[in-house]
């Protein structure tokens, strides 16, 4: 207990030293959870520092992200970082960012978006659980985060999940940044919420004694495997606490001292032992009854340098040309086949798993596929935690409801993560429905997300070969499937790429190019036959990897031919027909876009591809304009 107060008041130095060299920080937010972390992490975590990756490590979230500077703190004293280190917090060039990122090695997932690190820590507990490793995820939490809905939705999938090997601790220090908290200082009201979804609780009347900390730290580790559900460790404590003129003060919340408020609190501190580096436990050497061998276990371990990334595994589709089939039901099959090759895919649904075919995956491998029910934002956050973990999670639901998740996809995206995204029942043609159920936003966000990988397939066999394809990528991956079922037009060995397109109809008397991806492929080839009856001929091509896009085969065709028109099921703003504008960007060929510009209603999905400008109709009609 006597070095644990050395260590705690050492933390409190970097804290406040680091962020007035910054200029900038969270100290307040930091100084509170100081006796929780110093605790946990130099008495009860099972960490290798040399080896991050290890497979049984426990893993440590700070869902409060804006807490960076003890963050660091603890793997300065740690000995893993130097005091140049820590004074480069917040510095352009530094790994030491405002709020954790990948950037520095120590991070488990980017965080500062509250309310998602305990989603996180449940996919983690999960894979864990999956993989029959002993390893504890424990989770930091502020208790301003705790008004975030996506906190109870993952307290509930915990429970139903018996994740007994995951800890959340809370630290209830009263001030949110511009006043108090919901719940303030009641712990009793806290607690009693956190109880009613089924979780174990031991509450710290006083988060700042080290006894009392670390009582609470011993019971719960001792007890978690004496039932299957988790714990939660509600402590009271101070904002700003050790510095009189900071604790539990209003308007300091990230606000940095300066140089001279830096030394008087330095003063307050007393005497500080730079020269303290505590070791942090390392975990068992020995995995018993582990499944899988730890080098496959290390997240994205299969992109190491130089190794070549295969087209294809599974076996080739059955698809005959003109069958009639649903892209959404390819996705269901070409899951199967991928869990029969792969141990480390993993599927979530959000209780649409019929609709999206994604049932099919789940009756070869129960235990493989998770229900998340209709709770998408966390559904994306625990799949973050399993790919963090070694998995490759195929996350699907309606389209519509994947956009109810975009800031978690923003941060999947800043994690650097492999998740492939599938969203299914996309545009007006999804019909009867009506438009609360069409997605019709969906490429335009994740066209916003640098890096990402957008595939559209039209047809059974492109969508098959494209979630194959979508495996052995790296980093976030969309696939957009449809509801409708429609002919197969491609042969089983027609190949499929990144940036790729196909050109479906052409001659050497094309007019212009038609130019569309998914549903609206139809409705091309559809015109082209009815043009070519007027005599009139049209390049028709299956944009089917939005982004990147096919910009050889675009640029191409604006030179031979004298238009280009974009049809998409989709609103016409951000999707398939901006994406073509800025491949022609430096060009002169003019580019005329059909999308969806109006708000959708009921009807038959023919009734509403021409209802929105996006039929055949309406192509042969803007062909016949434009010449």
């Amino acid at each position: 207990m006597n070095d644990l107060e050395k260590i705690s008041r050492l933390l409190r130095y970097y804290i406040l030293t680091s962020t007035t060299n910054a200029g900038s920080g969270h100290v307040t937010s930091s100084l509170s959870s100081v006796e929780l972390m110093s605790t946990l992490f130099f008495r009860y975590l099972r960490f290798d520092l040399d080896n991050p990756n290890y497979i049984n490590n426990d893993r440590l979230i700070f869902s409060k992200g804006h807490a960076s500077p003890l963050f660091y703190a603890l793997y300065k004293v740690a000995g893993k970082i130097s005091e140049e280190d820590i004074m480069s917090l917040r510095r352009f060039g530094g790994v030491l960012e405002g709020h954790p990122t990948k950037r520095f090695k120590y991070t488990e997932v980017p965080t500062g978006s509250l309310g998602q690190g305990l989603s996180v820590g449940a996919g983690m507990a999960l894979s864990a659980k999956l993989d029959k490793l002993d390893f504890i995820t424990y989770v930091l939490l502020g208790d301003g985060e705790m008004a975030e809905g996506q906190i109870w939705e993952a307290l509930e999938i915990s429970l139903h999940y018996k994740l007994n090997n995951l800890v959340g601790i809370v630290d209830v220090n009263r001030l949110g940044q511009t006043g108090q908290t919901l719940f303030g200082d009641d712990l009793v009201s806290l607690e009693n919420r956190i109880k009613s979804f089924g979780w174990r609780t031991y509450v710290v009347n006083d988060g700042h004694d080290l006894d009392g900390v670390d009582t609470a730290f011993k019971y719960v580790t001792s007890e978690l495997q004496r039932s299957d559900t988790p714990y939660m460790i509600i402590a009271k404590t101070v904002k700003g606490k050790g510095i009189s003129f900071l604790e539990n003060k209003e308007g300091w919340h990230g606000k940095a001292l300066s140089v001279e408020e830096c030394r008087e609190a330095l003063f307050e501190l007393g005497d500080i032992d730079k020269n303290i580096t505590c070791q942090v436990k390392k975990p068992e050497s020995e995995i018993p009854n582990s499944k899988f061998q730890i080098s496959n276990q290390i997240s994205n371990s299969k992109f190491q340098k130089g190794k070549e990334i295969p087209k294809y595994k599974i076996p080739k589709t059955k698809y005959k040309i003109s069958d009639l089939i649903a892209t959404r039901e390819a996705y269901g099959k070409a899951l199967v086949e991928l869990g029969k090759l792969y141990n480390d895919v993993v599927v979530l649904d959000g209780e649409v798993s019929n609709s999206t075919y994604s049932s099919l995956f789940k009756e070869k491998f129960p235990e493989r596929f998770f229900e998340m029910y209709i709770a998408e934002q966390n559904m994306v956050s625990v799949a973050l935690g399993m790919a963090e973990r070694g998995k490759v999670p195929f996350v699907s639901t309606f389209s519509a409801f994947l956009e109810r998740a975009y800031d978690q996809i923003r941060m999947v995206h800043l994690s650097g993560n492999h998740i492939v995204f599938c969203g299914s029942h996309s545009g007006v043609s999804i019909g009867e429905d009506g438009p609360s159920q069409m997605g019709l936003e969906d490429l335009a966000f994740f066209r916003s997300l640098p890096d990402a990988l957008i595939l559209y397939p039209s047809d059974a066999v492109c969508a098959y070969k494209l979630i194959d394809f979508a495996y052995h990528q790296r980093g976030l991956v969309y696939i957009r499937t449809t509801r409708p079922k429609v002919p197969v037009i491609y042969d089983s060995d027609t190949d499929f790429k990144e940036s790729g397109s196909v050109i479906i109809k052409e001659s050497d008397n094309d007019r212009l190019t038609v130019v569309s991806a998914g549903i609206t492929v139809f409705e091309s080839l559809k015109a082209y036959e009815d043009l070519k009856k007027e005599g009139l001929y049209i390049k028709v091509i299956d944009a089917y990897s939005i982004k990147p896009p096919d910009d050889e085969v675009i640029l191409k065709a604006a030179k031979k031919t004298k238009a280009i028109i974009t049809v998409e099921d989709h609103y016409i703003s951000g999707g398939l027909g901006d994406t073509v504008l800025e491949v022609l960007a430096k060009e002169k060929t003019p580019v005329y876009k059909l999308g969806v510009d109006k708000i959708p209603r009921s009807g038959k999905p023919g009734e509403l591809l021409e209802y929105e400008g996006i039929s055949a109709k309406d192509i042969v009609a803007k062909v016949k304009e434009i010449i």
